[in-house]
């Protein structure tokens, strides 16, 4: 498989502090593929760089062979890729599927466009039934776990090549997460390239294909997720298990 994103020596520095220190990584056309780590290990910083919304001091971003570094964020979504936030950042006075079109505000607005934004909208419904059922609600009438729903069907409206999500489990209940990690699977299984940011180090490792473990701005090891779950270092720092 092709690489779709190439990551080479990717820095990061807030005033004085370097939050990404020089990580090198990469995710596969097809790929799921999940980032681990404590919290402030430094992986929502690399998303938000990778997306460009923050700019990094160094390194090179390559999506489809590209180096995307000096690419806008809306360019970067034109290309292909998209985020789910932590947190969600949906709209909350916006209606269910005012949320949605605007995940297809940099698409075309003409007649074919717009038919083919219908078509999108209706295939997450079809992901997400219950959003189906609240389309007229507004977003913050929605639960936790509706909510994080409303954002990976947004995220979705873009037509992502490369969708990332940072955090899909925080705060839900564990019959919800359950619910938004099959929707993610088979998000996958379309088609789509995904790399997972998950502090539920089993749960991402057990979806993925491969994993990066980072701590304190740098990857520190990277293998088959498999390998990982059977590591003893992975199990003992990030899966609760005493050795």
């Amino acid at each position: 498989m092709a690489k779709l994103l190439e990551v080479k020596g990717l820095r990061v520095s807030y005033g004085g502090i370097n939050a990404v220190k020089g990580i090198d990584f990469c995710v596969k056309a097809g790929e799921m593929v999940s980032l681990i780590g404590a919290n402030g290990a430094g992986k929502s910083t690399t998303l938000k760089a990778l997306t460009g919304l923050i700019r990094p001091a160094a390194g090179a971003v390559r999506y489809n062979g590209e180096d995307i570094v000096a690419v806008p964020v809306h360019q970067r979504l034109k290309l292909g890729m998209a985020l789910v936030p932590e947190g969600r950042g949906i709209f909350p006075r916006l209606t269910v599927e005012e949320n949605l079109d605007m995940g297809a505000y940099s698409r075309s607005s003409d007649r074919t466009g717009a038919t083919a934004i219908r078509a999108d909208r209706d295939h997450v419904y079809a992901l997400f039934p219950r959003l189906a059922e609240r389309r007229r609600q507004t977003g913050g009438t929605l639960s936790g776990g509706e909510q994080q729903m409303l954002a990976i069907g947004r995220a979705m409206m873009g037509r992502p090549r490369l969708l990332l999500l940072d955090e899909p489990s925080m705060g839900l209940a564990p019959l919800m997460v359950q619910k938004i990690f099959e929707t993610i699977r088979a998000i996958a299984t379309g088609g789509v390239t995904i790399l997972l940011v998950e502090q539920n180090a089993r749960l991402a490792l057990e979806m993925c294909r491969r994993g990066y473990v980072m701590e304190s701005g740098e990857i520190t090891l990277h293998d088959d997720a498999q390998a990982l779950l059977a590591n003893p270092q992975v199990r003992r720092a990030y899966l609760g298990e005493d050795l």
